[in-house]
């Protein structure tokens, strides 16, 4: 036998043959991927450069379709400058071959329309007269109202408006200086809160020639005019960046702008040699409250040192305020009076939330359900469980101390707490005559708002309902059936919560229409979580809390605010909690997210979905024999559960008589208390639209329900 029949290389041959065929067919095939990219990126280089003596492709229909679909420029006149400004504009804006819109302000709602503005890649120019005493003009006036308390409203959040590409213009007369163009200064912040991009810095025109920048309030406008028309054509072409790179030390960027890279320019006038400002939007601006200091000519760089001494007065400010507020505040106390509830730095932050304050503790706010209602789109969940009138229902209270510090409180704590009242007391005569004065005044602010129904607003300004629940633990206001009185003399329902701490004070009160107590949890660890109660006894306060409501024969309600992950699987000791207070109803709410706050730790995850909701009531009824579901508001991710001696014959009757309840508590009051009256007394029938299962899911079929565009947070809520 040969070597060669011994040493066979035939197979270790073959074995290297596929392994080169395999190397090989890998090398081409990266060869080739590389060779794809390079001639993609020498076709794409080579479509972006424009042909010597073409027109300029960015100016195409597809590209302006792709960058920028069309302007809209609203005006809000009352001589009828600002309008004549809005055709001028409108004509040079056609002039780009884009479609333009003039909208008169008081037809445009901006509840349903403004956030169409963003998907539709349209620019806002927004054309604004400051009128008397600074305040916007009559055709303006609703929108702006809407714009601030939208801003200030956390529920909208700081990026409702995101994407809105917008310009102000302003109108106004500099003989008045503090007030000159003030209105469109507040638009301008507004719609920056609210996450807006401002495509041109803010122009100012003015009536007084004498001190106008241009010579005359027409040559203000033109110039702004010329700048705005080279910014539209800048947004067709695609750029963001609209500096022309002289600004001072080029500190001038575009609006994304890397870390470590200047902001674009804040609000003030341009530099002199630059054309056009950077767009910009929330996410590059100062603070809100430092915001509203910027009146000056101020450029990036001195920012610092403009913001610093601002702060610095500021904080004097409030600290000599908060001084004089000691001294008044001692002096009140040597006569023995107390000190005011409301400070000085509380007024300020209420005030800004949209409450209307009532000498030194109280308060009164338009509820978002009452402008729903005015408007026909619908009322708050009280309206489809209980039958309130939610266009006449006043929210209000008489304390906005507390005596817990909850996690999903709505004013994240700026409210006082305390364990018992010790500040200054206003009478409840002064406390319901303001209220209503000042529930009044807010409604009256609807007349001409787009969608507003006549017979509604007519209707709104008698106050039929109040709801004690708005902040604060209205029950330690020491004259509160005092209140309750005038309230009933008045022939309006009272509506009263408590967060379960004073049982000897719910056992002291009057007849209520319907008591609410506030069950946040079912165990003493997740309440002491949840609530956060100053009161050391607190776990026993709330039980006896809840066996003082058995003992009210009027209407009483359990309010169970769900919080995912932190009370949502205590079926079992809920249930033990509801036979020790029996109430008639309970309301099974999911919480409302309030934002973030450093004195909470609740977060969007911890808000339950309606679905999640109605599981854990149909779970909770299974182990309370006397209950069943009765009603829900899918709107405001909300079920009532109520008692089986409501449903008669079959039907539900949890909704109230008003007129009944209003002569029970007179012959109440008549008897000197001796003759008294029960739930069951004053019942009505709950319509087949307001019962769980409905196809309404609880949406008053007379209304038209509207939905948010653009809607980033959960709104829910009263």
């Amino acid at each position: 036998m040969g070597p060669l029949d011994v040493w066979d290389f035939s197979p270790l041959l073959s074995l290297w043959m596929n392994r080169f065929y395999i190397y090989m067919g890998c090398a081409l095939g990266v060869t080739l991927c590389i060779c794809v990219q390079i001639i993609r990126k020498q076709v794409t280089r080579s479509q972006e450069k424009s042909v010597p003596g073409a027109p300029d492709s960015s100016l195409s229909p597809q590209k302006k379709q792709t960058h920028i679909s069309g302007v809209k420029i609203f005006y809000g006149s009352q001589t009828g400058t600002a309008k004549g400004f809005a055709v001028i504009l409108a004509k040079a804006v056609t002039s780009l071959d884009l479609p333009v819109a003039v909208i008169n302000l008081k037809e445009y709602d901006p509840d349903d329309s403004l956030t169409g503005e963003i998907t539709s890649k349209n620019v806002c120019a927004f054309l604004v007269a400051t009128y008397t005493d600074g305040r916007p003009t009559e055709s303006a006036e609703w929108f702006c109202k809407w714009l601030e308390d939208s801003a200030n409203d956390f529920r909208f959040g700081k990026t409702y408006l995101k994407g809105l590409r917008y310009a102000v213009f302003g109108l106004g007369d500099s003989a008045y200086r503090s007030h000159f163009n003030k209105v469109s200064t507040n638009v301008d912040k507004w719609l920056w809160m609210l996450g807006a991009q401002r495509v041109l810095t803010r122009g100012e025109g003015d009536c007084n020639a004498a001190q106008s920048k241009h010579g005359s309030i027409e040559a203000d406008f033109t110039a702004w005019k010329t700048k705005f028309v080279s910014r539209l054509q800048a947004l067709q072409r695609g750029e963001k960046k609209a500096c022309g790179g002289n600004c001072k030390r080029g500190t001038c960027k575009s609006a994304q702008h890397g870390p470590g890279e200047a902001p674009p320019h804040p609000q003030g006038e341009l530099h002199p040699e630059e054309e056009e400002p950077c767009e910009s939007s929330s996410e590059d601006e100062p603070g809100a409250q430092d915001y509203q200091s910027l009146t000056s000519v101020v450029d990036v760089e001195d920012l610092g040192t403009f913001m610093n001494p601002r702060k610095r007065e500021k904080r004097e400010k409030t600290h000599q305020e908060g001084k004089a507020a000691m001294q008044r505040n001692s002096e009140k106390n040597e006569d023995g009076e107390g000190r005011a509830m409301i400070t000085p730095a509380l007024r300020e932050a209420l005030t800004k939330q949209g409450y209307q304050l009532i000498g030194s503790h109280s308060g009164v706010k338009l509820c978002r359900w009452t402008k729903s209602m005015l408007r026909g789109r619908g009322g708050c969940y009280k309206h489809t469980f209980y039958g309130i009138e939610s266009h006449r229902c006043m929210e209000a209270t008489p304390s906005l101390a507390c005596a817990n510090k909850c996690v999903f409180c709505w004013r994240h704590h700026t409210n006082p707490v305390g364990t018992e009242w010790r500040w200054k007391m206003d009478q409840p005569e002064l406390i319901l005559k303001e209220a209503i004065e000042n529930h009044q005044n807010m409604i009256r602010q609807f007349k001409g708002v787009p969608g507003l129904k006549a017979e509604r607003f007519e209707e709104g300004m008698e106050v039929k309902h109040c709801a004690l629940s708005l902040v604060g633990e209205p029950i330690m206001y020491p004259e509160i059936n005092r209140l309750l009185k005038l309230l009933h003399q008045h022939g309006i329902s009272s509506f009263l919560v408590t967060n379960a701490q004073f049982p000897e004070e719910i056992r002291k009160l009057i007849p209520v229409t319907q008591l609410y107590v506030s069950v946040d949890a079912s165990t003493k660890d997740s309440l002491k979580k949840i609530d956060r109660p100053l009161f050391k006894d607190f776990w026993q306060r709330f039980l006896d809390s809840l066996k003082a409501l058995s003992a009210k024969q009027q209407r009483t309600v359990y309010r169970l605010t769900l919080v995912k992950c932190w009370n949502v699987d205590e079926l079992q000791a809920y249930a033990e909690l509801v036979s020790l207070g029996n109430p008639d109803f309970i309301e099974v709410k999911g919480v409302t997210y309030c934002g973030e706050s450093a004195a909470s730790s609740l977060t969007m995850a911890n808000v339950p979905w309606h679905e999640e909701v109605v599981r854990f009531v149909r779970e909770l009824v299974d182990l309370l024999p006397d209950y069943e579901i009765a009603c829900e508001h899918e709107h405001s991710n909300c079920l009532l559960v109520g008692h089986k001696k409501f449903k008669i014959d079959g039907e539900w009757w949890t909704w109230i008589n008003y007129s009944r309840f209003q002569e029970l508590v007179l012959q109440y009051e008549e008897s000197g208390g001796s003759k008294t009256f029960s739930s069951r007394d004053y019942m009505a029938r709950t319509p087949q639209w307001a019962l769980f299962g409905a196809r309404e899911r609880g949406f008053d079929p007379k209304d038209t329900r509207y939905q948010r565009k653009n809607k980033t947070k959960d709104i829910s809520g009263c």
